[in-house]
């Protein structure tokens, strides 16, 4: 899987945040109790919402290899439509390219 150049070059020059980035959010995952799969979907419903794709392609593929179809990630990027509105058709195209890209 690979991660959007933004969060590329953070990792590259910021190390020591990117190293506490990375340690909070396992924290957090740790503390959840959803399955990987469920808080990939999730996960991926929230950057929709709030129109942050450049995390799009990299939790896609986390969802892939943990199972989530094509479908499921379609419906977890849409179900928050009512509540966020059209912004979420904007993950679309990312979504589906990463989606349909072959697993690197």
């Amino acid at each position: 899987m690979h991660v959007s150049p933004a969060f590329a070059l953070f990792m590259q020059q910021a190390p020591e945040h990117a190293k506490a980035w990375r340690q909070a959010a396992d924290a957090l995952g740790a503390a959840s109790a959803l399955d990987a799969k469920t808080a990939d979907l999730a996960y991926l419903a929230v950057l929709a919402a709030t129109g942050n794709t450049s995390g799009l392609a990299f939790h896609v593929q986390s969802a892939k290899s943990h199972g989530a179809s094509r479908q499921e990630v379609l419906s977890a990027v849409l179900i928050g439509l009512p509540a966020a509105g059209a912004v979420v058709i904007g993950a679309l195209p990312a979504v589906l390219e990463a989606f349909d890209e072959q697993d690197q």
